[in-house]
């Protein structure tokens, strides 16, 4: 949809919602009381109880989606109770049509297109955490964290309770949530942040107790206040959850497979040190049962980014984030601390077969909670063994990984000051000592202060980091894509450390009214380096991002809701050349039929920027032309039992010499109440008229590339019941291309193409890479907090340095000839808590 035309409806909708009449004066009421119950309750879906009878009753809902502040649908009452161990709430969802609410199955923390209802409680009562636990009429149960106000941590999981049912008058659902599953401080009278969502799934719609308005921000700086907990105790919450796992893996002996069995135990740890500190730890972890990460082929200088999968450092990772180049404009998923590094493959490879992929942690601890005077604490270590070749060289050495992160809140949140250092020490030996560094530490503070009534935001960060280890050591780290010292001439081959920092300074307006802006500053020195445990993509840079954005969310006869928003970055070395400079608009519009549109061109590369990094790889950095990448995406109505999705980006520059097209084209489809299904198709055809290369000699060259891929997503979830689940997840995966023409640079500050390189002799050839990925997943919770696990995992895999002859189809076909890695697992876990 063009910008001027979105821009139009925005403003139409403001207009005509700034004279609609004032709020229900119920909105505003925000306090809620908990009655002690004499015995307990019965959690079976229904409020014969007799607490239920005595507990006064929340009936002030309000619509807040697709309409903020509109009159509820249909009519919603909860009730809240507690005793000595637990907190108890039951909702009664009003509908005057319960055969149109859907009762569909689906695995835990997985968001059904059904009906939900959601308690939010922020025990802390610090308005910047808390906790959520929702259900849908099937009883499907799911739990979030809470952290900075408006992020959600999914993998969190508590041991709770829920029932639900479905009768003439609509649907309930009965919670008890543990007090030893919560933190806070035991006072004499307690009073909680609370709240209560209900989700009407088939006209779309939401509303809350109280109100929340998506015109400001957060989430738990929203909550009302649950009064009348008196005399809560102190529970310690220990738990222990010792597993047991099996495992069987194919391992390759010399030109032959054979299979190894292995048996090996663990367990889990958590324990509260007080009400509000809990430590959390695991010894000789496995995570078998975590979904392998997707095949990719990257031919660029930086490092991919995967998604932390593991349960361990899932749960709570919001306490330990801090981002580093992170802005509206632009954010990769860089920061101080990134637990993939924690268990990590082997950096040395020395191409033997049977060598391991991954490092094993010997174990892992992490110290969480909030202390009485309003600080935020996070303390992780962990430790890894040695990893070492079929032949006895290290490829890994023992490694110490520790992370403290502190935070202090002011003004009920709405300011606030942190700290984070992480540190890397390794255990270096005769094989490993030229290569990687013995030890990492970063130091850094930021902070955030809200103004005018919380609309408005300033926030800022400083970062300072320090590598030490032999000359060869540091002289690799100078050498490598984040740093390029050799480009800058600043390149020194005696030292036997590294220091640089990193600045950061952001302000915008976060809340009020339907604008949106940010504007921020970032700076990288060429010396930071934060990968030991963090992630970094670049350094030896800074920047400026500007974003501006509009928001419709009152509905109009066109749509439910809108979004506009425009983006301005400049970006140049900190010895300031110019390396990036582009514009961005997009939109995004909520059909009334549900649907959603969203699209936006980004121009980039104006006036005369020059590239620096994925170019000549350490080369001078060469002058590049204009691009222009336009991108459509089309999400369809989530309701019904088919759903499809299609998006594309479009890329084109170098003066048309070079382009890439990306699609995706999802379809996802509820067979019955019980199964989902989707399948996904990725394509991508990319043309690079310079795609950087290294011969036999060592000499840097560049070549035509012609490359295509496409990958194949299939899943399936099969859901028994509300603790017994199947998971299926499937991808080949095909990636092939051949090298043409090759060149050198001549005048890399030409203005024309053609000018800044010549002809080389050179023969280049291709690739073909092709790689198959599946895992079988049975998952039983036999008793809440105890889970049976069943996996079967199967990868496949092949590099070939030519194109080769097949097409896109047959190169499918030929994955399923080649060998197999098969690995089998069974791990069950018993959870015992005091």
């Amino acid at each position: 949809m063009p910008a001027v035309v979105l821009l139009a409806i925005v403003l139409q909708s403001v207009s005509s919602s700034s004279g609609a009449g004032g709020a229900d004066p119920s909105s505003g009421a925000k306090r809620a009381s908990a009655v002690r119950a004499t015995s307990p309750v019965v959690i079976d879906g229904r409020d014969d109880d007799p607490v239920w009878h005595l507990a006064p009753a929340i009936t002030q809902f309000r619509e807040f989606q697709p309409k903020e502040d509109g009159d509820p649908r249909y009519a919603t009452m909860a009730k809240v109770a507690y005793d000595d161990r637990n907190l108890y709430v039951f909702i009664r969802a009003f509908d005057p049509h319960p055969d149109s609410i859907l009762q569909l199955l689906a695995r835990r923390d997985v968001r059904a297109a059904t009906d939900q209802l959601k308690i939010m409680i922020d025990s802390y009562h610090d308005r910047r955490n808390g906790f959520e636990f929702a259900v849908n009429p099937a009883g499907v149960k799911r739990d979030y964290a809470i952290y900075n106000d408006n992020q959600e941590d999914d993998a969190w999981d508590a041991v709770w309770d829920v029932a639900t049912q479905v009768d003439s008058l609509g649907w309930t659902a009965e919670f008890r949530i543990p007090l030893s599953q919560l933190r806070y401080v035991p006072r004499g009278t307690n009073t909680f942040g609370f709240g209560i969502w209900r989700d009407i799934q088939r006209y779309t719609e939401r509303e809350s107790w109280p109100l929340y308005r998506n015109s400001q921000s957060g989430i738990s700086s929203q909550l009302g206040e649950l009064t009348g907990l008196e005399g809560l105790p102190s529970p310690r919450r220990p738990e222990i959850a010792p597993y047991l796992v099996t495992k069987n893996v194919s391992v390759p002996t010399g030109s032959a497979f054979d299979r190894s069995q292995k048996v090996t135990g663990g367990a889990d740890l958590k324990y509260g040190i007080t009400s509000n500190l809990t430590l959390d730890a695991t010894v000789n972890p496995d995570f078998g049962q975590v979904e392998a990460d997707p095949s990719v082929l990257n031919l660029t200088a930086f490092e991919t980014f995967f998604q932390e999968r593991r349960p361990f450092f899932v749960q709570g990772a919001g306490i330990f984030r801090f981002n580093v180049n992170c802005s509206q404009v632009n954010c990769n998923g860089e920061g101080l601390f990134y637990s993939r590094r924690i268990g990590r493959a082997p950096q040395l490879d020395y191409g033997e077969p049977g060598s391991p992929r991954a490092t094993t942690i010997y174990g892992a601890a992490k110290l969480t909670g909030r202390l009485p005077g309003g600080q935020t604490v996070g303390v992780l270590d962990a430790v890894t063994e040695p990893a070492a070749s079929p032949l006895g060289e290290t490829m890994e050495p023992t490694t110490n990984y520790a992370v403290v992160r502190t935070q202090q809140d002011f003004r009920n949140g709405e300011s606030g000051v942190g700290a984070m250092v992480t540190a890397v020490n390794r255990n270096l030996d005769r094989w490993t000592d030229t290569v990687l560094r013995r030890s990492a530490y970063v130091g850094a503070v930021d902070f955030r202060h809200r103004f005018l009534s919380g609309h408005y935001q300033i926030s800022g960060s400083l970062d300072l980091s320090r590598v030490a280890g032999t000359e060869q050591a540091i002289a690799r780290t100078q050498r490598d894509p984040v740093h390029f010292y050799q480009r800058t001439g600043s390149f020194d081959a005696t030292r036997t450390s590294l220091s640089g920092n990193a600045e950061e300074l952001l302000f915008g307006k976060v809340g009020g009214g339907i604008t949106r802006f940010e504007t921020s500053y970032l700076r990288r020195s060429q010396g930071f380096e934060a990968n030991d445990l963090g992630f970094l993509l670049q350094a030896d840079q800074q920047s400026w991002n500007t974003w501006f954005g509009l928001q419709a969310l009152h509905p109009s006869s066109i749509y439910q809701q809108a979004f506009w928003n425009f983006n301005w970055w400049q970006f140049w070395t900190a010895a300031g050349t110019p390396v990036e400079r582009a514009a961005n608009t997009n939109g995004h519009v909520m059909l009334k039929n549900r649907w959603w549109l969203h699209g936006g061109v980004t121009v980039g590369q104006l006036g005369t920027t020059f590239c620096d990094r994925n170019c000549s790889r350490g080369g001078p950095a060469v002058r590049v032309d204009p691009y222009v990448a336009p991108w459509l995406e089309v999400d369809g109505d989530g309701r019904p039992a088919f759903v499809p999705y299609i998006w594309f980006n479009y890329w084109r520059g170098d003066g048309g010499r070079s382009e890439r097209f990306n699609g995706n084209a999802q379809l996802t489809y509820r067979i019955a109440s019980q199964v989902n299904t989707s399948l996904t198709l990725r394509a991508t055809h990319n043309v690079n008229a310079v795609q950087p290369l290294v011969d036999s000699t060592g000499t840097h060259y560049f070549a035509y590339l012609n490359q295509k891929e496409v990958s194949l997503t299939g899943r399936v979830d099969y859901t028994l019941s509300t603790v017994l689940t199947l998971q299926l997840y499937a991808q080949p995966f095909v990636s092939k291309g051949i090298y043409s023409h090759p060149q050198v640079l001549d005048d890399p500050n030409a203005a024309a193409f053609d000018h800044r390189y010549k002809l080389y002799s050179a023969t280049p050839g291709g690739f073909n890479f092709k790689a198959y990925n599946s895992t079988t997943v049975l998952r039983w919770e036999y008793r809440p907090g105890s889970t049976l696990f069943v996996v079967w995992t199967q990868g496949r895999g092949d590099f070939q340095p030519d194109m080769g002859p097949r097409s896109i189809r047959g190169d499918f076909q030929d994955l399923f000839g080649l060998h197999p890695n098969n690995t089998f697992l069974v791990k069950a876990s018993y959870w015992i808590n005091w």
